[in-house]
Protein backbone atom coordinates (compact mmCIF):
# COMPACT_ATOMS: atom_id res chain seq x y z
CA UNK A 1 0.00 0.00 0.00
CA UNK A 2 1.55 3.54 -0.67
CA UNK A 3 1.93 5.99 1.92
CA UNK A 4 -0.63 8.15 0.15
CA UNK A 5 -3.15 5.55 0.17
CA UNK A 6 -2.27 4.59 3.96
CA UNK A 7 -2.45 8.27 4.70
CA UNK A 8 -6.32 8.83 3.19
CA UNK A 9 -6.98 5.36 5.01
CA UNK A 10 -6.05 7.09 8.06
CA UNK A 11 -7.80 10.57 7.40
CA UNK A 12 -11.08 8.74 6.72
CA UNK A 13 -10.56 6.52 10.40
CA UNK A 14 -10.16 10.39 12.11
CA UNK A 15 -12.54 11.64 10.18
CA UNK A 16 -15.16 8.69 11.70
CA UNK A 17 -13.44 9.04 14.36
CA UNK A 18 -14.88 13.33 15.10
CA UNK A 19 -18.09 12.13 13.72
CA UNK A 20 -18.39 9.70 16.51
CA UNK A 21 -16.60 11.06 19.59
CA UNK A 22 -15.44 14.35 21.12
CA UNK A 23 -11.92 14.08 21.81
CA UNK A 24 -9.69 16.46 24.12
CA UNK A 25 -6.63 16.57 26.35
CA UNK A 26 -4.30 18.96 28.28
CA UNK A 27 -2.21 21.68 26.81
CA UNK A 28 1.23 20.08 26.55
CA UNK A 29 -0.77 16.93 24.81
CA UNK A 30 0.40 14.06 27.28
CA UNK A 31 -3.12 13.26 28.40
CA UNK A 32 -5.81 12.82 25.45
CA UNK A 33 -9.47 11.68 26.23
CA UNK A 34 -13.11 10.67 24.20
CA UNK A 35 -16.25 10.67 25.05
CA UNK A 36 -19.29 9.45 22.60
CA UNK A 37 -21.00 12.62 20.88
CA UNK A 38 -24.10 13.16 23.06
CA UNK A 39 -26.17 15.74 23.89
CA UNK A 40 -24.51 16.36 27.25
CA UNK A 41 -25.76 18.16 30.61
CA UNK A 42 -23.02 21.37 30.88
CA UNK A 43 -23.03 24.44 32.95
CA UNK A 44 -20.48 26.84 33.90
CA UNK A 45 -19.59 26.40 38.32
CA UNK A 46 -18.50 29.21 40.35
CA UNK A 47 -18.23 27.52 43.18
CA UNK A 48 -14.63 28.53 45.64
CA UNK A 49 -13.03 25.08 44.83
CA UNK A 50 -13.83 25.11 41.33
CA UNK A 51 -12.30 28.88 41.10
CA UNK A 52 -9.01 28.09 43.45
CA UNK A 53 -8.56 24.21 41.71
CA UNK A 54 -8.34 26.65 38.12
CA UNK A 55 -6.87 30.17 38.66
CA UNK A 56 -10.32 31.00 37.00
CA UNK A 57 -13.38 32.89 37.38
CA UNK A 58 -15.50 30.10 37.37
CA UNK A 59 -15.19 26.84 35.34
CA UNK A 60 -17.32 24.94 31.87
CA UNK A 61 -18.03 21.73 32.91
CA UNK A 62 -20.25 18.81 30.77
CA UNK A 63 -21.18 16.16 32.42
CA UNK A 64 -20.90 12.49 31.31
CA UNK A 65 -21.31 8.78 32.23
CA UNK A 66 -18.02 7.49 33.28
CA UNK A 67 -18.46 4.51 31.42
CA UNK A 68 -18.36 6.47 28.12
CA UNK A 69 -15.12 8.60 29.08
CA UNK A 70 -11.81 7.06 28.07
CA UNK A 71 -8.24 8.41 28.60
CA UNK A 72 -6.71 7.03 25.68
CA UNK A 73 -2.91 8.43 26.20
CA UNK A 74 -1.13 9.16 29.61
CA UNK A 75 -2.37 9.09 33.02
CA UNK A 76 -4.27 11.90 35.31
CA UNK A 77 -3.14 12.85 38.62
CA UNK A 78 -5.45 12.62 41.02
CA UNK A 79 -6.30 15.14 43.87
CA UNK A 80 -8.62 14.95 46.53
CA UNK A 81 -10.37 18.19 46.70
CA UNK A 82 -12.82 17.46 49.19
CA UNK A 83 -13.89 14.62 51.27
CA UNK A 84 -16.48 13.83 48.02
CA UNK A 85 -14.70 14.84 45.19
CA UNK A 86 -11.59 14.49 43.05
CA UNK A 87 -10.09 16.14 40.52
CA UNK A 88 -8.28 15.51 37.77
CA UNK A 89 -5.22 17.04 36.26
CA UNK A 90 -1.99 17.30 34.04
CA UNK A 91 0.81 16.85 36.28
CA UNK A 92 3.32 18.19 33.69
CA UNK A 93 1.07 21.71 32.51
CA UNK A 94 -1.61 21.62 35.12
CA UNK A 95 -4.58 21.54 33.17
CA UNK A 96 -7.58 20.41 34.86
CA UNK A 97 -9.56 17.56 33.01
CA UNK A 98 -12.05 16.15 34.97
CA UNK A 99 -13.99 15.88 38.37
CA UNK A 100 -16.31 12.96 40.70
CA UNK A 101 -17.96 13.66 43.02
CA UNK A 102 -19.36 11.14 45.54
CA UNK A 103 -22.85 12.08 45.21
CA UNK A 104 -22.90 11.49 41.78
CA UNK A 105 -20.83 8.03 41.25
CA UNK A 106 -21.97 7.29 37.66
CA UNK A 107 -21.17 10.34 36.23
CA UNK A 108 -17.72 12.24 35.78
CA UNK A 109 -17.71 16.28 35.04
CA UNK A 110 -15.13 17.15 32.06
CA UNK A 111 -14.12 20.57 31.22
CA UNK A 112 -15.24 21.89 28.21
CA UNK A 113 -12.16 23.97 27.14
CA UNK A 114 -9.96 20.83 27.59
CA UNK A 115 -11.87 19.82 24.53
CA UNK A 116 -10.65 19.91 21.07
CA UNK A 117 -13.45 22.19 20.18
CA UNK A 118 -14.85 23.63 22.97
CA UNK A 119 -17.82 25.20 20.89
CA UNK A 120 -19.30 21.63 20.70
CA UNK A 121 -20.73 22.06 24.26
CA UNK A 122 -22.41 24.88 25.60
CA UNK A 123 -23.14 25.69 29.11
CA UNK A 124 -26.81 26.04 29.46
CA UNK A 125 -26.79 26.81 33.16
CA UNK A 126 -25.20 27.92 36.11
CA UNK A 127 -23.70 26.42 39.75
CA UNK A 128 -23.07 27.46 42.54
CA UNK A 129 -23.99 31.20 41.24
CA UNK A 130 -24.55 32.60 44.60
CA UNK A 131 -20.55 32.52 45.41
CA UNK A 132 -20.26 33.70 41.22
CA UNK A 133 -17.63 36.36 41.78
CA UNK A 134 -19.39 40.00 40.87
CA UNK A 135 -17.17 40.59 38.07
CA UNK A 136 -17.75 37.72 36.35
CA UNK A 137 -21.23 38.38 35.14
CA UNK A 138 -20.19 41.56 33.12
CA UNK A 139 -19.55 41.34 29.62
CA UNK A 140 -16.25 42.96 29.92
Amino acid sequence: MSSSTQESAADKRADRSAETFLEGGCFCGSIRYQVPRSDYPAGNCHCTMCRRTSAAAFVSWFVAPKTEFTIVKGHCEELESSEHGKRYFCSSCGTPIACELAEHPDVIDITICSLDDPEAIEPRRGFFTDTRLSWAASPA
